[in-house]
């Protein structure tokens, strides 16, 4: 028998528990891509109308995933009139495609008074519009939007500005984003359009940098897309993460409403549902069209490029103003050129590598808690 000498011995062990402790909890990078094509590889479609915890799973208009612990965030566009204003936890189980989907916990977003929120019927005053949410690797917490609401008619004016939350993976509040004044509401025709605000976001240069989209154009930046190119704007809005400040503000040049809709005169849209980082001032933006008429949307991909972007963060108006370089923009595709229903994609994450080491996209779709639309996730593998 060796005797050994106790003092240095659980000195090492305690410092090599340290090692492996301080290993496993640090963050990892954030996940880049140099994206020269997309692969599509499946599509999994999430049950209509399924139950999970007393609520309805869909209207999912986000997505992200914590590759350190293979857990996926999505989060709800419901009012609260489906169950609490919240989010689910999800595993999507990938081989060489998409094998399942299993939804794994669903949490409460929750009020700084911890209370969840109202709803819809109850009050549109104080009931939040979910639509991005982002996983915050570098602090462990989440970080929500909500395009807030904007009804002015006769019979009444409810003005809710849109916000930007960070939650604890439990759904506490801890802090809120400080909005620059146009991207709030107002009872006049200034600032953000009504269900046209804050839709994606993007945590860029590890977490140190928040970013986030308007939809549609301010109103004082000019029309909404049409099918004709009335030269319609959006702003991409720059924030420190540390002090939630905003530090910047960039323009981005919308593409035409994909289809004429019908009958003519009805709705359409085409605006930024989501964005992602993708490493030295790229962001990847999804445009999302769609017309009555239709039951599936145009979805195009494009990378866009910050680097020689004005900052437009002092600038009023973008309408007929051509003293500013907007953020540059190429792209990556036309998901009607893969010849299969795409319905309304809001959120897109980096997944996890494939068995040949290629990076993933997770897209998913919102289905509007409608039976004629699909809560499609779909995958595809990073060409770089």
């Amino acid at each position: 028998m060796y005797l050994i000498n106790s003092r240095p011995f659980v000195l090492g062990i305690a410092r090599c528990l340290c090692l492996v402790i301080f290993c496993n909890t640090t963050a990892k990078a954030q996940p880049v891509a140099n994206i020269k094509s997309l692969k599509f590889i499946n599509e999994y479609d999430i049950p209509f109308g399924m139950r999970f915890q007393n609520t309805t799973v869909g209207g999912l208009s986000g997505i992200d995933y914590d590759a350190a612990r293979k857990v996926y965030y999505l989060i709800s566009d419901d009012k609260a009139s489906l169950g609490p204003c919240r989010f689910y936890t999800a595993a999507i189980y990938i081989s060489k495609k998409i094998d399942s989907v299993r939804i794994t916990g669903v949490k409460s977003m929750l009020q700084p008074n911890g209370k969840p929120y109202p709803g819809s019927k109850e009050t549109l005053r104080y009931t939040p519009d979910p639509e991005a949410m982002r996983y915050d690797a570098k602090h462990r917490q989440l970080t929500w939007s909500s395009e807030g609401e904007r009804v002015v008619d006769a019979k009444d004016t409810i003005l809710q500005n849109p916000a930007i939350h960070n939650i604890s993976l439990t759904g506490a509040y801890t802090n809120s984003y400080q909005l620059p004044q146009n991207l709030q509401v107002q009872a006049i025709e200034k600032g953000t359009r009504s269900n046209g605000s804050l839709e994606g976001l993007a945590f860029a240069n590890n977490y140190t940098t928040l970013f986030a989209n308007s939809e549609e154009p301010l109103y004082e930046d000019g029309p909404r897309a049409d099918t004709s190119d009335n030269n319609p704007w959006i702003r991409i809005a720059q924030f420190d993460a540390g002090t939630w400040q905003q530090t910047k503000q960039f323009a981005y040049h919308l593409e035409r409403v994909a289809h004429p809709p019908f009958p003519a005169g009805g709705f359409k849209i085409n605006g930024v549902s989501d964005i992602l980082w993708l490493g030295k001032n790229k962001l990847l933006a999804i445009e999302r069209s769609f017309s009555s008429g239709r039951l599936d949307c145009t979805i195009k991909l494009f990378i866009t490029d910050l680097t020689n972007a004005t900052d437009i963060k002092s600038v009023s108006s973008l309408k007929n103003n051509t003293a500013f370089v907007p953020a540059a923009k190429k792209l990556l595709l036309d998901m009607d050129s893969l010849g299969i229903f795409i319905d309304n994609i809001e959120g897109v994450t980096f997944g996890p590598l494939l068995p040949n080491g290629h990076k993933t996209l997770v897209f998913i779709a919102d289905n509007n808690f409608s039976p004629l639309a699909k809560s499609q996730v779909l995958l595809f593998e990073v060409i770089e």
